[in-house]
């Protein structure tokens, strides 16, 4: 793999749903360095709007895609995961009661 590579997440991991990057997401290669087996990958949005995250993603977890890249697959996967109610597991929000929590 090398810079401006495009590639697919071949795997979810923990680290990286919590940027918000799931399975079947595509990005390219924002980096012309792989560092401890990584490769900075950046993940587009469709148009004109924000990235969904650019982050380091093991080269064993991505699978190259030689004919280039869909960001409109970022967008529905997205969207699948932020309607599943699943998303609440990785992003819970502050607890209800503090109460008992000792510092």
């Amino acid at each position: 793999m090398k810079e401006m590579d495009c590639v697919e997440v071949i795997n979810d991991k923990e680290r990286y749903t919590k940027s918000g990057i799931r399975k079947g997401m595509q990005g390219w290669i924002c980096d012309p360095r792989s560092i401890d087996g990584t490769w900075l990958v950046n993940f587009p949005r469709y148009g004109e709007q924000d990235d969904i995250a650019t982050l380091a993603i093991k080269e064993e977890d991505l699978r190259l895609l030689p004919n280039g890249m869909d960001a409109r697959i970022n967008e529905q996967i997205k969207e699948q995961f932020d309607n599943s109610g699943e998303a609440a597991k990785y992003f819970s929000e502050k607890p209800d009661d503090l109460s008992g929590y000792l510092i």
